[in-house]
């Protein structure tokens, strides 16, 4: 048991028996009886093989070590892609909560910029004699003014958004 024990967890370290025998300072010879179950390290050793293979004493000691075995990688493959599908149709609602968004902030800008045409800005005409209507007045006309410059660009911006988050295929 301490043998097999020993062979597994150096083959899962990708220790050779020549590189193990350099860290506890024996020669190859000696690891090779340990593994053949001709000789079994001592108290001492048995310590300073737990450290170098980093696995502790009782399971050097313990029941046989298995080799990972192809079902064990199956599983965890399965498990990695269901998380890929999960991380990808997290990715493409996105991408279409994006896309319908940007769509909408087109629409919401194309509608701003119809009605201010179709009121031809109307404070114009308005007496700015009353405080009241003045300051409403101006704040109309710096948000018409603001729009007009940069309405544009932000159109712009969200076509192209558009254009690259529509569904591809």
């Amino acid at each position: 048991m301490l043998n097999e024990n020993i062979k597994a967890i150096r083959k899962s370290k990708g220790l050779s028996q020549e590189e193990l025998a350099i860290k506890l300072n024996v020669v190859r010879q000696t690891v090779s009886k340990w593994e053949c179950g001709l000789s079994v390290p001592d108290s001492d050793m048995l310590i300073s093989l737990s450290e170098v293979l980093e696995t502790p004493v009782s399971i050097l000691l313990g029941e046989t070590v298995m080799e990972s075995k192809v079902d064990d990688l199956k599983i965890i493959s399965e498990k990695l892609e269901i998380i890929n599908l999960q991380l990808a149709q997290r990715k493409n609602i996105r991408r279409k909560v994006l896309h319908w968004l940007l769509i909408l902030l087109g629409l919401i800008i194309i509608t701003i910029f119809a009605v201010l045409i179709r009121l031809n800005s109307p404070y114009l005409g308005w007496d700015y004699h009353d405080p009241e209507t003045a300051v409403v007045g101006v704040a109309f006309r710096a948000f018409e003014w603001l729009f007009v410059r940069l309405a544009p660009v932000i159109l712009i911006g969200v076509s192209v958004g558009i254009f690259l988050t529509r569904e591809k295929g």
